[in-house]
C-alpha cells in the first residue's frame, strides 16, 4: 500500500483531514469487494495541492471536476487513486464522525461510518445511473451492518430525490 502510505505523509504533513471511502472503506466495516483503486474523501480546499503533489509524484490526472478527481501512475504499486472532495460543513460531520481502522497490516487511517459511506454511494449513483447496480449492491450491505442508521441512509437517497430506489433495497433485504 505504498500510494496509502505516500498520501498520508502528505496529509498529515499539511494536516488536512481525510478518511479511505470506496472498496477499501467498504473492507474496513467488513464488507469485502474487489477493489483495484484506492478511494480518499478529504477537504475541496486542498484539490490544486494535492493534484499538484499527485502529479509531482508522477501520476497523470485522468479527470477533474470540483467534486472529484482521478489520477493514474505508470508503476503498478502507485496504480490509480481517487479524490471526493467535500465542502467544509460536510467534512466537518464527515471527520468527526470518522474512526481509525487498520485496513491494511501496518496501514491505519480514518473511514467515515456505514452512513456517510452510503451517502457518497447515493450521491455517485445519482450522477452516473451507471453505477447503480453496484452502488446500490454496496448501500445494501452498509444498511445490513449493526450500527448503520437505515433512516439516516433513506434520508440521503430522499434529499437527492431518488427515494424509490431506497425503497426498492429495502424491500429487497426483507
Amino acid at each position: 500500500m505504498i500510494v496509502g502510505k505516500l498520501l498520508q505523509r502528505f496529509f498529515e504533513e499539511k494536516s488536512i483531514e481525510y478518511a479511505v471511502v470506496g472498496g477499501f472503506g467498504l473492507l474496513a466495516h467488513g464488507i469485502e469487494r474487489v477493489t483495484f483503486d484506492l478511494d480518499f474523501v478529504t477537504v475541496q480546499s486542498c484539490q490544486d495541492e494535492l493534484i499538484g503533489e499527485l502529479e509531482g509524484q508522477g501520476y497523470e490526472t485522468l479527470y477533474r471536476a470540483k467534486g472529484y478527481s482521478n489520477h493514474l501512475h505508470t508503476e503498478a504499486d502507485l496504480g490509480r487513486v481517487d479524490f471526493v472532495y467535500v465542502n467544509q460543513l460536510t467534512a466537518e460531520q464527515l471527520f468527526s464522525s470518522a474512526t481509525k481502522v487498520e485496513i491494511l497490516p501496518g496501514f491505519e487511517v480514518k473511514v467515515p461510518k456505514p452512513e456517510h459511506l452510503a451517502a457518497m454511494k447515493i450521491r455517485a449513483l445519482k450522477n452516473d445511473p451507471q453505477r447503480q447496480r453496484q452502488d446500490l449492491a454496496d448501500i445494501s450491505q452498509l444498511m445490513t451492518l449493526p450500527n448503520a442508521d437505515s433512516g439516516e441512509i433513506e434520508g440521503y437517497f430522499e434529499a437527492l430525490g431518488i427515494g424509490h430506489l431506497f425503497t426498492e433495497i429495502a424491500q429487497r433485504d426483507d
